[in-house]
This record gives C-alpha cells, sequence and structure tokens, in this order.
C-alpha cells in the first residue's frame, strides 16, 4: 500500500518521557529481555501471553489477596481461564490506584461543575454500599442504574464492585422498553434512578419510565432515587440517594476472584433484545490499566474526558481512568449547547489533557466548518480520541489543520464484547492519515480473506487468534454458553470473528471498513460501508448516509444510498454530486444504484447506523423481526423507510426474495 501522509510525529522527549518506553526499560530489567520498541513488545506481548500479563499484574501494584495460581490456562480462547486462585477487588483497585486529591470532576451543559475530593469519594461509596447490603444485596446479586453521567453513577458501580454485586447501567434517555429489555434479562435486587435529566437546555421527567421499570421488573426489592431536577413530588418507596449517603462510612473491599463478574454490558440490539455481556472484574481491571496506561499515556494531575452516556462503553473505561492517577472528567448534557463550540469551551476551561469524543461528533464539526484553534488554544490538551466508526482522512486532516496542529490523534477501535479498544493510540508512533496507529498490546488481531488466510494490505474480515482478559466470560442465560460460541467462535473454529472489515498495513498500522454483516459485494468485489462514508462525509451539504446492499436473482445486486440533507440545498445537484465523486475517488462499481433522500438515518441508542435493519426492511421482513424499536435513538423515522421499502420492492420485484 502507498503511504499516506504522516500528521503527526511525536517528539522524542514525549515518546521517551510516555509510560510506554517506562514499560518497556522495566521489562528488559525485570524479565531479562532486549526489547527495544513497540514492534518488539508487541510480539512479545502475544507470544507469551502468561508473562506479559503477569507483568502488568506486577507493574501497575495491583492489590490482591492473595496470588494466582497459574496466569493463564486455556485450550481454546472461549474456555480460557485468567489468574486462577487469585482473589483482588476492582474498586478497591480504582480508588486506591487513585492518588488525586480531586479523583472526578463533574461537569454539565449548564456550565456548572463538581470537584469531588477523595474523602468525598471513599465516603459516598462506603455509605452506599453499606445501603445495598441492608436491603439484602450480597455477592453476585445485580444492581442495576439508569444514572446519566455523573459522579454518583461512578459511585454507584464501586459501591456495587466494592461488595461482590454485579453492575448494569443504562441511560436515562432510553425508552422504558429499552431499559426493560436489557435489565429484565438478569432480575436485579436494586435500582439506582434519577426522576429526570437536562438535554439541550431542557429537562426531561423520568418518574414514568422508573415507574413502570418497577411495575415490570418484579425482582427489583428496593429503588434508590436521585431527585436531581426536582420531578420526584412524592415520596413513595424509595430511598433518597442523597439523604443516605450524607453519613461517614468508610467502604470494605470484599477480596474476589480474578474472573468474577464485575458488570453486565449490553450489545446494541439492533435485530433482537440486546445480548447481555458479562466481564471480570480482574480481567477489566488489567485490560483498562493497559489501556489507559501504556496507549493513552495518562499519568497523575492529567484529567481524562470522554464525551459519552452511561449506556457506552466508553463510560466503563472513564470508570477506571482514576487507577491511572488521572482525574476522572464526566459531563452530562448535550455536545452542542448551547452552541457547536461548547465542548471545546469546556476543555479550554477545565484544561481537559485526553479529550474523547465520537467520530461523528468530530465530522459534525468538520461539516460545519467549525475553526476550533481560532478560538481557543487547548494548550493542556495533548490528545484527541475518536472511536465509535471510522473516521474519514479528511477528518484527520480537519484535527490538525482547524482544531490543534500539535496533537496527538488516537483513532482508535474495539467494541462492547471486549470493553477495550484493541487497535489505536501509541505514544511513540507516528499518526498516519486514516490510519489507527497499532495494534495494542497482548490483542493477536488478524485479517483474514474469505478461506481464513492471513492477509496483509488488503480488506480482511478482523479476527482474534490468542484470548484477552476482558473477553466475556459469559452471556447472561447462555447456561451452556452456545450463544457465546454462535456469535464470536462460530466462524472460525476456535477463533474470535469480530464483525469488522480491517486492513492491517504492512507498516503496523490498521484501517478499519465498517462492520462485515452490512458489507457491500458487488460483481465479486467486497466494499466496505465505510469507503463509501468517507466519500459522502466530504460533501458538507450532507447531514448524514446510509448504504445497504440487496441480492437479486439471477445474481444482480441492487446498492441504494440513502442521505439527508441541509436546508437550503438543491438535491438533484448534490445527488449527481454524489455520483461524481465516489466514482472517481473510488470507481464505478462503488456508485450506487438509487440515491434516496430521507429526513434522518435510523440509528441505534449508541449512535451505530442501522444499515443490516434497513436492508431486512427492503427485503420485505416485517419490523419486528427485522429491528428492536427500542434499541433506536430515532424510531419516528422508521414510517418513511418503510414507505421507500415498499417502493422499491415493487421496482425490483422483490416480493419473493429472502434476506441472505
Amino acid at each position: 500500500m502507498k503511504n499516506p501522509p504522516i500528521l503527526w510525529n511525536p517528539k522524542e522527549e514525549f515518546c521517551n518521557d510516555s509510560n510506554m518506553i517506562k514499560y518497556i526499560e522495566w521489562i528488559n530489567k525485570n524479565y531479562n529481555n532486549t526489547i527495544r520498541n513497540y514492534k518488539d513488545l508487541y510480539e512479545w506481548s502475544i507470544n507469551d501471553l502468561g508473562k506479559f500479563w503477569e507483568s502488568l499484574w506486577n507493574y501497575f501494584g495491583i492489590k490482591r489477596d492473595k496470588e494466582p495460581d497459574k496466569i493463564i490456562e486455556y485450550n481454546d480462547i472461549m474456555n480460557a481461564q485468567w489468574f486462577n486462585g487469585a482473589r483482588m477487588n476492582y474498586a478497591e483497585n480504582i480508588m486506591n490506584l487513585s492518588k488525586q486529591e480531586i479523583p472526578i470532576l463533574g461537569l454539565d451543559e449548564s456550565g456548572a461543575s463538581k470537584r469531588v475530593t477523595r474523602d468525598e469519594l471513599f465516603n459516598k461509596v462506603g455509605s452506599l454500599s453499606r445501603i445495598l447490603k441492608e436491603y439484602g444485596v450480597n455477592e453476585g446479586d445485580r444492581v442495576a442504574s439508569f444514572l446519566p453521567n455523573i459522579p454518583e453513577s461512578l459511585f454507584s458501580l464501586y459501591a456495587t464492585s466494592s461488595i461482590g454485586a454485579i453492575w448494569s447501567s443504562s441511560s436515562p434517555d432510553f425508552g422504558s422498553k429499552g431499559i426493560i429489555d436489557r435489565f429484565q434479562q438478569i432480575s436485579p435486587k436494586v435500582l439506582i434512578g434519577i426522576d429526570g435529566y437536562s438535554y439541550n437546555g431542557k429537562k426531561f421527567d423520568r418518574m414514568g419510565v422508573l415507574k413502570e421499570i418497577m411495575e415490570k421488573i418484579k425482582s427489583i426489592e428496593a429503588v434508590i432515587l436521585l431527585n436531581k431536577e426536582g420531578f420526584a413530588s412524592e415520596r413513595g418507596d424509595f430511598i433518597d440517594f442523597e439523604s443516605s449517603t450524607n453519613t461517614y462510612h468508610q467502604p470494605e473491599f470484599k477480596p474476589l476472584p480474578f474472573n468474577h463478574p464485575l458488570w453486565i454490558l449490553y450489545s446494541s440490539g439492533t435485530t433482537g433484545i440486546p445480548k447481555a455481556i458479562v466481564q471480570s472484574q480482574g480481567g477489566i481491571l488489567l485490560e483498562h490499566l493497559k489501556l489507559l496506561k501504556l496507549h493513552y499515556n495518562l499519568n497523575e494531575g492529567k484529567k481524562f474526558f470522554w464525551y459519552t452516556t452511561t449506556g457506552w462503553m466508553m463510560w466503563n473505561l472513564v470508570a477506571s481512568s482514576m487507577s491511572t492517577g488521572a482525574t476522572a472528567v464526566v459531563y452530562d448534557g448535550s455536545a452542542s449547547y448551547p452552541d457547536n463550540y461548547s465542548l471545546w469551551s469546556l476543555a479550554e476551561r477545565e484544561r481537559i489533557s485526553f479529550f474523547g469524543v465520537s467520530a461523528a461528533f468530530i465530522t459534525f464539526n468538520m461539516k460545519e466548518s467549525l475553526n476550533v484553534k481560532e478560538k481557543f488554544t487547548l494548550e493542556d490538551m495533548y490528545a484527541i480520541g475518536s472511536t465509535g466508526s471510522p473516521l474519514p482522512p479528511e477528518a484527520f486532516r480537519y484535527v490538525y489543520n482547524n482544531i490543534k496542529k500539535d496533537v496527538w490523534l488516537a483513532s482508535i477501535s474495539g467494541g462492547t464484547d471486549v470493553c477495550t479498544s484493541f487497535l489505536g493510540g501509541c505514544p511513540c508512533s507516528p499518526v498516519y492519515e486514516g490510519e489507527l496507529q497499532c495494534i495494542n498490546l497482548g490483542a493477536d488481531i488478524h485479517s483474514f480473506d474469505e478461506e481464513g488466510n492471513d492477509i496483509v494490505d488488503s480488506m480482511g474480515e478482523l479476527v482474534i487468534k490468542k484470548p484477552m482478559p476482558s473477553m466475556p466470560i459469559y452471556l447472561w442465560g447462555d447456561a451452556n454458553r452456545e450463544k457465546l460460541k454462535e456469535t464470536y467462535f462460530s466462524t472460525y473454529d476456535g477463533i474470535w470473528r469480530h464483525g469488522d472489515w480491517i486492513i492491517i498495513t504492512s507498516r503496523g498500522t490498521a484501517i478499519i471498513l465498517g462492520r462485515s454483516d452490512s458489507t457491500l459485494k458487488r460483481k465479486g468485489i467486497r466494499i466496505g460501508t465505510a469507503e463509501i462514508y468517507r466519500v459522502v462525509d466530504e460533501m458538507k451539504e450532507v447531514k448524514d448516509s446510509l448504504i445497504v446492499g440487496i441480492e437479486l436473482s439471477g445474481g444482480e445486486y441492487y446498492m441504494p444510498l440513502f442521505i439527508s440533507i441541509k436546508p437550503g440545498y438543491d438535491f438533484s445537484e448534490i445527488r449527481e454530486r454524489i455520483r461524481d465523486n465516489i466514482r472517481r475517488n473510488l470507481s464505478p462499481r462503488h456508485v450506487p444504484d438509487d440515491i434516496i433522500q430521507v429526513k434522518d438515518i435510523p440509528k441505534t441508542i449508541n449512535g451505530k447506523k442501522m444499515e443490516v435493519p434497513i436492508k431486512k426492511i427492503i427485503m420485505g421482513f416485517p419490523v419486528e423481526k427485522s429491528l428492536n424499536v427500542a434499541s433506536m435513538a430515532n424510531p419516528e423515522c422508521l414510517d418513511e423507510y418503510l414507505k421507500i421499502a415498499r417502493e422499491i420492492r415493487e421496482k425490483y420485484n422483490l416480493g419473493g426474495q429472502r434476506f441472505t
């Protein structure tokens, strides 16, 4: 592959002073190695998994009550056993590894801030854990939360973990069905909720949702309510969050097996009830310390921010960030209130060090032609993180031209399934336009062709050949682990298939090309949806887009592109330019058969484009078999797609087709 331009090269002092280099020096001294650079370190990390993860256990100074009998034991990835015999506690390590006087900074869209001291953190966690135990929460019981991204959500997680209970979180902007679909699976004993939340300057009452959850989920024995917006006019049978945590109680941390369940995350649920993914206390702790300390270079005195809700795994990463000594910055509200510069203003005011957002946020800034560097110096910001979807090359350029010239752009990729990124940031590697810097330590990532052969410099299926400690220990309710096997290990025997198209370059960088289950395959050529989006996203007139491919009889293929455009532009003119741009930048094969104007692009609550569900609807599958409406951020747009789907089926005689 031709090398794209380098947009950023780390200064020698930045690399030499990084945690990555300090770790290499420690490894060479303590393991009698001769590692010279990141490439050497990565190869050692996957060739000697046991030694690598043991080294992190010791390097980070994990507080434990019992050492492991063995670091790793496995015959296949799915059944790997990590640190058997070890006993520790996630919350104890997160809270005690934090050395900051202000370990948590809470911010919201009104400009208010809450600086949580170390003493307050311990008291709140201790008080909450006492209440949970008083209401019968024991080791292994589930505690569910629908709190927003505020300090109280972190207190609640740590309190749950401290006693060995299992945490699960949904964002309060989810609809009641979306929350119930998630929590009903796991039968929580206690619910921690909120009366309402603010967004875009408006208040939203959630008391009705709270009561519906209580009615539908019979396992809930107690509700701890944070009356934040004043909607809880009646006391009801609620435990008041504020008054019950105003007492002085130090937390007691229960020593737990390394593989004890920590939390339950949920898949996007685009085509059915979201899968409940269970991850372990020790696996998450070690994986997040590796990611945050080594790959993101966080240290004491830094401030780590990611724009997220409590329903996205990036919130879980923020929850772990205190362990590095950095301050965890949580933000509740809109990214564009009161204006499109609000998050950049926050970053300047609060002197954010690592500023994490979605690729969609950066692309939106680019389309709105925001010139951030003219308004803000962002002097303390050493890194910008981007994830959630592939970041197109022009957005890389935009960051350096319009946000900050000397900044480390860490475009990363991973997933809820492993609650981490396994591709992305390295403080000692250059940033190539449009590429992720590296494969992360301990992640044996490969690109497979259709026959399951390793390939380099061309698009293939992203697979993981060796276990990672943050992989699911099981899926909730999957007694025989058949669903786990079907989800991740059914395509390649004993190898994790992640569901993304990837190019691993001969330089060791990577490019994500979109979800492989929504891949376009036209005239024998596989096309990642991200290729199309890159070209379309360059057009400032286009708000958003979605493309699908439909297999027709006789080997024919139909590929429509749906676009929503900004007001005041002529659709017919834009449509022709899209065709010309795709033909010129990609190939004639990439040009859509139809370009259809729509009001909105259907997305999940977590911001994922719903490509496969829309494909199913076009093929004639009923809505209830195509998607889970409760997982949608904008279900009101479905009627338009149902009408368009009927027209497409009539035009192309798809009545007898079946989705493949």
